[in-house]
């Protein structure tokens, strides 16, 4: 049957992919045909997203924390094949208001949300790992691209830094026919939002907001970087695809 979005006889990277989104894209991308090398730093928890993907035999799994400067070309190394997607899905977040933000916080938020996902396409590139017509996705955020919010300034800064490089590897690796996109999500819920730091109530009165009236789901967020990693989007570079419920409408 004839699928435009199909990711058969592609190998994909996703970073990130032991939990929430990045478990949500690695197991979608199986789904789509896709063989898929799944990074994070847990291997616990790479193995449990590999016994929910299709396949699990094609797959495989490497060790690696893109905070440790060293585990980069590691991880580069550890790739048996060229890629033809790379999804930089790995990041967090550090809650905390700007007047107490620390040195500290800046570079471990900025090394992780932004040095990290660059340094390791960069070497990709130099090392020749990539393909031609490849598609490169990076997960953003409509924070601090569209909206930000207390306590998050750091947060929208590191995001805000990765749509604007998005913009201009775009340009510059348009001449391989390699693609360069972000996902911009609102709230996903993910395991993030059960951990008790906030109420189901407090959870169900913020999804309000949202026009659609809920969070997003990881797999919906999925949904959006399959087409961007498939050939249906093979005339779509540079854009940055929002993704949230409605929310940045009112």
């Amino acid at each position: 049957m004839y699928n435009p979005f199909s990711l058969q006889n592609k190998i994909i990277l996703v970073t990130g992919a032991s939990s929430g989104i990045g478990r949500a894209i690695a197991i979608e991308c199986s789904r789509m045909g896709a063989t898929v090398i799944l990074t994070a730093r847990n291997k616990e928890r790479l193995q449990e997203t590999l016994l929910m993907m299709e396949e699990q035999e094609k797959h495989l799994i490497i060790t690696a924390d893109l905070a440790q400067e060293a585990d980069i070309p590691t991880l580069v190394n550890s790739i048996p094949s060229n890629l033809d997607g790379i999804v930089q899905c790995a990041g967090y977040a550090i809650p905390k208001p700007f007047q107490y933000m620390l040195k500290e916080d800046v570079k471990g938020i900025m090394n992780v949300n932004f040095e990290a996902p660059v340094c390791l396409t960069q070497l990709l590139l130099k090392k020749k790992r990539i393909n031609k017509k490849a598609s490169i996705v990076f997960i953003s955020s409509i924070s601090g691209v569209y909206v930000s919010y207390i306590a998050g300034s750091l947060y929208s800064a590191s995001k805000g830094a990765i749509n604007g490089i998005v913009k201009g590897l775009a340009i510059e690796l348009s001449a391989k026919n390699i693609r360069v996109n972000s996902v911009n999500p609102g709230m996903v819920f993910t395991d993030i939002l059960k951990d008790g730091v906030v109420s189901q109530e407090q959870l169900e009165e913020d999804a309000k907001k949202y026009p659609l009236k809920r969070y997003g789901k990881p797999e919906e967020i999925a949904y959006g970087v399959i087409y961007l990693l498939s050939d249906a989007s093979s005339w779509t570079t540079g854009s940055n695809l929002l993704i949230d419920g409605g929310y940045t409408l009112l």
